[in-house]
């Protein structure tokens, strides 16, 4: 079997908060008839990210279209979720043309792209292209600290210097596997921020890859796939911070999910959203509550002090309106001060 005849898949990864998700489903909204799988990966116990995704009313986008792997990190557990969940893609009767495959915001996407090398999915997948969705305003921000010129020049004077923040790591991993960088909320950003911004995502890159500026992760399909990047050919050209073979794990995050109460209005939960996310060490906050009054549901974003929310669907006649957020934050973050926050 040829290259030509393997099914395409697209990696998308990204920081916490970057849209991935809100990309995701852009693609899906304006596949114009293409068939597409998703294969969606979640760290924490709340399957978010799949019922956003379910929710987003496109034909043919339904739960049994998407396949959750519930462990939380693709990346981690290829033998026992990934070619699984990639196989039982691959078996249906008319299976997909093209495979979207949004990681954890905190996974590193190259041994996930390593994975596609194994015996039973090699002659059937090939990575088209590894894109990663930068979070502009984050960026700007310096959510993601050390200056990359600065730590290029301790690190040539001392090779024992590394990282000793990870969400960078993370961060700069992500970036260095990428074909494709997104640098998504461009329009939260002046024009002067947005070129100091792009100028530093391009300082973490090891190659010509091209950025392209989007908002609300508005973007032509056509932009992302079909890249031909073959990218399981082309390890060598994706530096890591993680050696071949070592082990990638989340040590260094925790998350935990939370009730909450329904909310007399939604600025009523935002606002305990925000004062929830000044918590040290915490770092994404996500979920849905129900708002007293209202038949439809509210989702609810943090990201550092940025929290957006909107309602996203009616609630399901017999459906549990039950409240919950994902909290995802450094090690070691105080989980309690977070809980009495968010219950007011």
């Amino acid at each position: 079997m040829t290259i030509v005849t393997k099914i395409p898949c697209t990696i998308v990864t990204g920081f916490l908060g970057a849209g991935k998700t809100t990309l995701v489903r852009h693609v899906v909204e304006n596949a114009k008839g293409r068939r597409l799988a998703i294969l969606v990966n979640e760290f924490g116990d709340v399957g978010f990210d799949k019922s956003f995704l379910a929710a987003c009313g496109v034909e043919g986008c339904t739960e049994d279209a998407i396949v959750e792997l519930p462990n939380g990190c693709i990346c981690c557990t290829v033998a026992d979720d990934f070619v699984p969940a990639l196989e039982t893609l691959l078996g249906r009767a008319e299976p997909p043309e093209h495979i979207l495959i949004e990681t954890s915001g905190l996974a590193l996407p190259k041994p996930l792209v390593q994975a596609f090398q194994w015996p039973a999915i090699r002659s059937r997948v090939t990575v088209d292209g590894v894109v990663a969705v930068v979070d502009g305003p984050a960026v700007a921000a310096g959510a993601f600290a050390e200056d990359p010129a600065a730590l290029a020049a301790q690190r040539a004077a001392d090779t024992a210097v590394d990282h000793d923040n990870p969400l960078e790591e993370v961060f700069e991993d992500q970036l260095l596997c990428a074909d494709l960088v997104v640098l998504n909320k461009s329009d939260l950003l002046d024009a002067e921020t947005r070129a100091r911004v792009r100028a530093e995502v391009e300082a973490h890159l090891p190659r010509a890859v091209k950025v392209v500026e989007t908002a609300n992760g508005a973007i032509d399909p056509l932009v992302l796939l079909g890249l031909g990047a073959a990218a399981e050919d082309d390890l060598d050209a994706r530096p890591s911070h993680h050696g071949d073979g070592e082990d990638h794990d989340h040590d260094d995050f925790e998350t935990v999910a939370l009730p909450v109460r329904p909310a007399i209005t939604a600025g009523d939960l935002a606002a305990r959203v925000e004062k929830a996310a000044e918590a040290p060490g915490v770092l994404r906050i996500k979920g849905f509550a129900e708002v007293e009054g209202k038949a439809m549901r509210l989702v609810v974003q943090g990201v550092g002090r940025r929290v957006v929310h909107h309602f996203d669907r009616p609630w399901r006649a017999g459906e549990s309106r039950d409240g919950r957020l994902v909290v995802i934050g450094l090690k070691g973050f105080d989980q309690g001060a977070v809980a009495a926050a968010l219950a007011g």
